[in-house]
């Protein structure tokens, strides 16, 4: 803004910028885009996941034959003004990409449908339905103001962008400019031609184009739903018609299974989440010191997950005492005394975006009290049923009722059940009482997501069978609230919850989170050994 120019000249937009007092000069721009030395090659290589990428892009297109599949990264997100969140790309994206952290804001991955047969190989050379291409925003020249004067991408202020042949190197994937998109996408559509689906709630531009072009092609709501009915698609939603839903339902589905690359991401990201849970205890005596102790509980295990991973996977819960009760505690801002317990539920998010998801409930001073113990160990019993159903050919909704036939005996067992009802009645669909002390469920698929494959099906979810390669939690617990009057006083402001994630294999299960201890006594004798 020149000396002259009133702020009524300016819009309210360009107003965000009045901090930055960026030169405008030509003689400014001449010298900042001159004299540099070639750029340092970035040292691509081709990731790991590109075999296993190329499989999954596979198993999409078997989905949704003759459809073109846009799956977005989706764009930075404003925090504040002209400030931004830090990005991670959507998780349909990252699956079949590969790329996680922070890379390729506004990135949009296109299945282009070929002859059925005829696209790219799987793994195992299998053809797919699909050509896949990335478009993506490349490293700018030089000599483009990009380079110095956007901030959101240029690389004098976020670092040097792969260019689209990097792109293509790391993830075995076609790239091509992200202006390149409209034209791709519009190619074919409509007149009977190419169905067009988008994964919703990604990124709103690419929703609104792909939207935009669906009408130039003269597509109402009618005749696209008549188009989109002669998709040769073997994945519909559960209303039978072939949509946008159809597609991120696909996306999700896919991800039911996971496969090695992905199986030792977990694993990693668990050894990290564990490392955590240990850092934690060492602190337990400057939470207690501190007046908000529950922070430093958070911050401690946040810290690490930026150290050895790409962040914390979800909010971490750390909730001391009554605060434990509350499920989705994440103010973290009690204090922390001797004699409660604290519920710590965290997990790392390790650089690939796969995500922990690990609970255990301690004693601050090291040792449960009895009526601690009584309903830890109910909480663990429920949590080996759990374990002892989660077995190929079961289904998910059965590791559930393990836990539930558990926990409703215990309650019988204490008196707290209402008078004259039973741990069976309980259990009935008319019942339920045993639930006002867990009203949560025990399981969720676990992933790129904390709840992974939100978006499949009942049948493929709730109902689903356990099969080899499925990555759950297991994760009963017992919550009861200061001012719970249907329960003893000993009882009040007590809340345990304990929780695992458990791969399904050939014969059975494994905890992948077994080196954390679930027994109250292995517990106690490992925060002895890390507080010495």
């Amino acid at each position: 803004m020149s000396e002259n120019t009133t702020s009524s000249d300016q819009s309210i937009e360009e107003r965000g910028t009045n901090r930055s007092q960026r030169p405008a000069s030509q003689a400014f721009k001449n010298f900042v885009m001159s004299q540099w030395a070639p750029r340092a090659d970035l040292g691509v290589t081709a990731s790991r996941a590109v075999p296993f990428t190329a499989t999954r892009r596979a198993a999409l297109s078997a989905r949704l034959p003759g459809a073109r599949l846009v799956i977005p990264a989706g764009p930075l997100r404003t925090r504040s003004n002209d400030t931004d969140y830090r990005f991670r790309p959507h998780s349909a994206f990252a699956h079949l990409t590969g790329l996680g952290t922070d890379q390729e804001p506004d990135a949009v991955l296109v299945l282009h449908p070929v002859e059925e047969g005829t696209g790219d190989p799987a793994a195992d050379g299998t053809p797919s339905n699909h050509h896949a291409v990335l478009y993506v925003r490349p490293l700018a020249p030089r000599d483009n103001e990009e380079f110095f004067a956007d901030a959101r991408y240029g690389e004098f202020w976020v670092g040097a962008r792969p260019t689209l042949a990097d792109v293509e190197t790391l993830t075995g994937i076609e790239a091509r400019h992200v202006d390149e998109l409209k034209d791709a996408l519009a190619k074919d559509v409509g007149g009977g031609g190419v169905v067009l689906l988008v994964v919703t709630g990604a990124d709103e531009e690419v929703e609104t184009l792909v939207d935009a072009i669906r009408a130039e092609a003269g597509l109402d709501l009618a005749e696209r739903a008549e188009a989109e009915a002669t998709a040769e698609a073997t994945a519909t939603t559960s209303s039978g018609t072939v949509d946008d839903a159809a597609l991120v339902e696909a996306a999700s589905e896919i991800r039911l299974l996971k496969d090695e690359l992905e199986i030792e991401h977990l694993r990693e990201a668990v050894a990290r989440t564990i490392e955590g849970f240990e850092a934690v205890v060492r602190e337990l005596p400057r939470a207690v010191a501190h007046r908000r102790g529950e922070r430093v509980i958070e911050t401690t295990f946040d810290a690490n997950a930026r150290l050895e991973g790409n962040a914390v996977g979800y909010e971490t819960i750390a909730a001391a005492g009554d605060h434990a009760t509350t499920l989705h505690w994440i103010r973290n801002d009690g204090e922390v005394h001797e004699g409660d317990m604290v519920l710590l539920d965290g997990g790392v998010e390790v650089d690939s975006l796969y995500t922990a998801d690990v609970t255990r409930t301690l004693p601050v001073s090291g040792e449960y009290s009895d009526v601690q113990r009584r309903i830890y160990q109910a909480v663990l019993d429920a949590a080996d049923a759990a374990f002892a159903v989660a077995r190929p050919g079961a289904k998910f909704r059965d590791v559930h009722t393990a836990a539930m036939e558990v926990i409703a005996a215990r309650l019988e067992e204490w008196g707290l059940l209402p008078d004259g009802v039973t741990a069976a009645e309980a259990l009935g669909d008319n019942g339920q009482q045993h639930r006002r002390w867990m009203v949560h469920g025990t399981s969720h698929h676990l992933g790129l997501d904390v709840h992974d494959c939100a978006q499949a099906r009942r049948e493929m979810y709730l109902d689903g069978v356990l099969t080899p390669g499925m990555v759950f939690t297991i994760e009963p617990g017992l919550y009861f609230k200061a001012d719970d009057l249907a329960v003893p006083q000993e009882y009040r402001g007590i809340g345990v919850r304990i929780e695992d994630d458990v791969l399904i294999t050939a014969d059975g299960n494994e905890n992948l989170s077994a080196a954390l201890p679930r027994d109250p006594e292995a517990v106690e004798a490992w925060m002895s050994g890390l507080r010495r």
